[in-house]
C-alpha cells in the first residue's frame, strides 16, 4: 500500500497551538479553490442568459441541464473518493480536474446548439465531481491533524470568496465582451487554479512507496464506528441543506409586493451576496474552534452550524417581508454553511483511517449532492402544493434531528 510521509509535527503545540498551518501548499490549495470558482461562476452565472437570449432554448432545457449535470457530479464524487485514496492517483485526478473543468466550462461559449451545451456542461460537473475528494485528501496531507479545522476553513473560506468574486466578474465582462466573450475568458481563471494545485502538490510529502493502492470500493470499512455515526447526522443535514437559490426565492417573493418584482430580486441578490461573505468570514474562526477544542472539536462547530441553520430555516417560515428581518436569516444561514463545511471536512480528516481519505471524503461528497437534490426536490413540492412556510418548517425539522444525531454522537468518548 502507498504510504506517505506525514507533515512535519515539530511545530504542533496541540489544539490551540501556532504551528505553521498556513504554508505554502494550504496557501496553493486554498488559491486553487477561489479561483476554481471564479472560472465556473462565470459560466454558470451566464448559462441561463446563453440559453434563452443566444440559443432561444426554453427554460425547461436550464432546468434539465442542469438537473443532469448535477447528477453526474454527484456520481463522479463517489468515484473521485475510490481513486483519491491512492496518494499518487490523487495528485493527478486533481490536476486534471482543476484543468479539465476549466476548459469544457469555457467551451460552452462556441456551442451553437442547446444539446452541446448540455453535453459540456455535464462533461464539466462530471470532472469538477471528481476532484473534490482528491484536493480534500490532498489538504489532509499536507498538514498536521491538530490543525485540520484552520486549513479546511481557510480553504472553505476561499472557495467562498471565489462565489462572491465571480459573479461580479461575471457582470463586468459582459458589459466589456459580452456574454459568449465572458464565457470564453472564464478558462484563464480556472487554468490558474490547475497551476495553483500544481505548486500545492510540488509542497506535499512524497509517497516512500510508489505501488499502486487497487481501486476498490470500500464504504462499509469507512463508515465503521466514529465516522459512520457522524455520517449519519451529516445526512440528515444534508437532506434538509436546500439549495441557496430557494433562498433568493423566499426573499424575493416577500419583497416583490412592497418594492416590485426588479428591485425585489435586486434586493434578494444583495442579501445572498451577504450570505456569502457571512460564510467566508466564519470559516477560518469555526475551523480555530474546532481545532482549540481538540476531540469533540469539529462535531462541536458542527452542531454550531447546524443549530444557526435550523434558526434560518425557522425565520424563512416565519419572518416577514422588511428587509432588516429577512437579513438575519440569511446571516444565519452563511454562518451555518462556513461552519458545518469547515467541520465536516475536518471531520472526516480527523475520523477517516489514512489510507481510505479519499474514499471518505468521496462518502461525504456524494452524501452532500444527493441530500441537496433531495432537500431541493421536497422543498420546491411542498412549496407549490401548501406553502413556502411548509417548506421551510420541513427543512427546519430535518435540522432538528441532525442535531439529535449529533449530540447523540457526542455522548461517546472521543477516539
Amino acid at each position: 500500500m502507498t504510504e506517505i510521509a506525514e507533515p512535519d509535527s515539530t511545530h504542533s503545540s496541540g489544539g490551540g497551538g501556532r504551528e505553521q498551518w498556513l504554508t505554502p501548499g494550504v496557501k496553493g490549495i486554498g488559491s486553487a479553490s477561489f479561483l476554481a470558482d471564479v472560472g465556473h461562476e462565470i459560466p454558470t452565472a451566464l448559462l441561463p442568459s446563453l440559453l434563452t437570449s443566444t440559443l432561444g432554448a426554453p427554460a425547461a432545457a436550464l432546468g434539465a441541464i442542469e438537473g443532469v449535470s448535477d447528477a453526474l457530479a454527484g456520481a463522479a464524487r463517489f468515484g473521485g473518493g475510490v481513486l483519491a485514496d491512492d496518494p499518487g492517483r490523487r495528485q493527478k485526478v486533481a490536476v486534471g480536474g482543476y484543468a479539465t473543468t476549466a476548459v469544457l466550462g469555457a467551451a460552452t461559449a462556441g456551442a451553437t446548439a442547446v444539446w452541446q451545451v448540455g453535453l459540456l456542461r455535464a462533461a464539466a460537473w462530471t470532472a469538477r465531481g471528481l476532484r473534490v475528494p482528491a484536493r480534500n485528501a490532498l489538504l489532509a496531507d499536507i498538514v498536521p491533524a491538530s490543525a485540520y479545522g484552520r486549513a479546511y476553513g481557510f480553504e472553505r473560506m476561499m472557495d467562498n470568496l471565489g462565489a462572491i468574486f465571480g459573479p461580479l466578474l461575471a457582470i463586468g465582462l459582459v458589459a466589456w465582451v459580452g456574454v459568449q466573450w465572458a464565457i470564453g475568458l472564464s478558462v484563464i481563471p480556472g487554468l490558474l487554479a490547475a497551476v495553483a494545485i500544481v505548486y500545492a502538490i510540488r509542497r506535499t510529502p512524497r509517497p516512500t512507496r510508489r505501488d499502486k493502492v487497487p481501486l476498490k470500493i470500500r464504504i462499509r470499512a469507512v463508515l465503521q464506528d466514529d465516522l459512520g455515526r457522524l455520517m449519519g447526522a451529516v445526512a440528515a443535514f444534508e437532506v434538509g441543506n436546500v439549495a441557496a437559490t430557494l433562498l433568493i426565492l423566499r426573499a424575493t417573493d416577500l419583497l416583490t409586493p412592497d418594492h416590485g418584482a426588479k428591485t425585489a430580486t435586486t434586493i434578494a441578490l444583495g442579501l445572498y451576496t451577504a450570505y456569502n461573505v457571512a460564510a467566508a468570514i466564519a470559516s477560518v474562526p469555526a475551523g480555530r474552534l474546532a481545532d482549540r477544542l481538540g476531540g469533540h472539536g469539529p462535531v462541536l462547530v458542527l452542531t454550531g452550524g447546524v443549530a444557526s441553520f435550523g434558526a434560518a430555516y425557522a425565520l424563512f417560515a416565519t419572518t416577514g417581508s422588511a428587509i432588516a428581518l429577512l437579513a438575519v436569516p440569511f446571516l444565519l444561514a452563511g454562518v451555518g454553511i462556513g461552519a458545518v463545511e469547515t467541520a465536516q471536512h475536518s471531520a472526516v480528516a480527523s475520523l477517516a483511517p489514512k489510507d481510505l481519505r479519499g474514499s471518505a471524503f468521496g462518502v461525504l461528497a456524494t452524501v452532500q449532492s444527493l441530500g441537496n437534490l433531495a432537500a431541493s426536490a421536497v422543498a420546491g413540492v411542498l412549496w407549490s402544493a401548501l406553502s413556502p412556510a411548509w417548506a421551510f418548517a420541513y427543512l427546519t425539522g430535518w435540522m432538528v434531528l441532525a442535531l439529535i444525531g449529533l449530540l447523540l454522537s457526542l455522548q461517546r468518548p472521543s477516539r
